[in-house]
């Protein structure tokens, strides 16, 4: 799925055998599988050797702290607790780091030098530009269960009229209104195309973000659940939208709170999973993990031991009842990983702060509950029409997997009216792509394929007519 989530790096980098000019800014390209994302190192001088921070401004992480920075016979080294990823170089004569870096199995050249390096320009020829040919609105609407007030936009083909409509729910991680992500904003793109067409569209930024309220750290798939439905009850006081013919469009996460939320209204008129799930959390991230090591080129038996530390670390997820054992018992879990398989001992603190961000990320209330729930839970109560797309390249929804599971859980609803397509070369995003993999979103300039957006379209018209 498409989290948006932070990544934590280990850098080794290896200089000439003099420390002079080793202090400053250090900048450089890392190119992998079409994309380009600019690396930035800023390296002080202290009483006791050497700090550093790190940039990696497209992704507008500035200034994350290097835990370890040492300057020892002719090379630095500097780490933050990190996953396989490491990047020595050399000092040429015109004072140019020449190296490679390194993820895993994959490794690439790229080098460092004082030169800032400008990020190219985007082109996202799908964006639409104002003045739009429909009406829009930036509107409020509270969540009165949680006392928070959520913002948004509102689409409208008309500034007056009766229209069907839709929201639109976004995928995991903190988003705003346009599902913005890696320069492209999907909402923005599918809400357009829509409302040319003649159907409205909210979309609003996920609670904590940008304009909405909220805190989103603290939040389950079950509250943003009911932010969802405050959409879907704002909707119903507008005079230009006709109630009776009002959906929710779900990406990724959203496709898991779209049935929820039709499961418990039966004002829903229809529901659309775009990337949507029906396996249970835990078998999504062991499928999704498998495939992007394999695309990323990850050797075999190292997929298969990843998949066993995982899927014995998901068990006591699901297993837990308290919060502070559950950490007890990863801690325990990891420590017996570690013995059977010892790291060098200078890399042992890293190791520990890596192993301690995992076991955060384990035990935070989203991944407990993601881990644990099953979407065909709500499945089986939908009702109301149904359309799962998926794109035969996703890496982080498994298409064959998921839209199986998804009929199956319909089916026992004794639901009637579903639609799949699971569409040729398409990624998590819905981008015509090569390989699917994600760090290929941000160099592909489509940001949602036309087929996709006219399969959602004629689908919709079909419900609403």
């Amino acid at each position: 799925m498409k989290k948006a989530t932070y990544f934590l790096l280990t850098f080794l980098v290896t200089f000439s055998s003099f420390s002079q000019g080793i202090t400053g800014q250090w900048n450089g390209v890392l190119k992998v599988q079409g994309m380009e994302l600019r690396l930035v190192f800023n390296i002080s001088q202290t009483n006791n050797g050497y700090s550093a921070t790190m940039d990696s401004p497209d992704q507008k992480a500035i200034g994350i702290p290097v835990t370890t920075t040492t300057y020892e016979n002719g090379v630095i080294k500097m780490a933050i607790p990190a996953a396989s990823i490491s990047y020595e170089g050399v000092m040429s004569k015109d004072q140019v780091l020449i190296g490679t870096f390194q993820q895993g199995a994959m490794a690439v050249p790229m080098n460092l030098s004082r030169e800032a390096i400008e990020k190219k320009e985007v082109k996202r020829p799908q964006e639409p530009i104002k003045p739009f040919s429909y009406y829009t609105e930036d509107i409020v609407f509270d969540n009165t269960s949680d006392g928070i007030t959520l913002a948004g936009t509102l689409s409208l083909p008309a500034k007056n009229g009766s229209f069907p409509a839709v929201v639109l729910i976004s995928g995991s991680g903190p988003q705003n209104r346009d599902e913005e992500l890696l320069g492209h904003k999907p909402f923005l793109v599918l809400s357009d195309y829509l409302t040319k067409n003649g159907i409205a569209v909210l979309r609003y930024d996920d609670r904590g973000t940008a304009l909405s309220k909220g805190d989103f750290n603290s939040a389950t798939t079950a509250d943003f659940t009911k932010d969802a439905a405050a959409a879907l009850a704002y909707l119903k006081t507008r005079k230009e939208i006709n109630p009776k013919k009002i959906g929710l469009v779900g990406h990724s996460e959203g496709g898991v709170i779209a049935p929820l939320v039709a499961s418990k209204d039966k004002s829903v008129a229809f529901i659309v999973l775009l990337a949507g799930t029906g396996l249970p959390g835990d078998e999504i991230l062991l499928l999704q993990k498998a495939l992007i090591e394999r695309a990323s080129g990850v050797a075999e038996s190292d997929i298969a031991n990843g998949q066993k530390t995982n899927k014995g670390a998901f068990e006591m997820v699901k297993k837990s009842k308290s919060n502070d054992q559950l950490k007890s018992n990863l801690t325990q879990y990891f420590q017996n990983i570690e013995k059977e398989n010892p790291t060098v001992e200078k890399d042992k603190k890293a190791k520990e702060q890596e192993t301690q961000a995992i076991l955060n990320q384990l035990s935070s209330p989203w991944m407990q509950y993601f881990i644990k729930y099953d979407p065909a839970t709500a499945l089986k109560n939908v009702k109301c029409p149904v359309l799962a797309i998926n794109g035969a390249k996703d890496l982080q929804v498994p298409p064959t997997e998921n839209i199986n599971a998804i009929k199956m859980a319909l089916a026992k609803a004794g639901n009637k009216n579903v639609t799949t397509q699971i569409i040729p070369n398409l990624n998590h995003l819905f981008q015509e792509c090569t390989t699917g993999s994600p760090s290929e979103y941000e160099a592909i300039q489509q940001t949602f394929a036309p087929v996709a957006l006219t399969a959602v379209l004629e689908w919709i018209k079909l419900q609403t007519k």
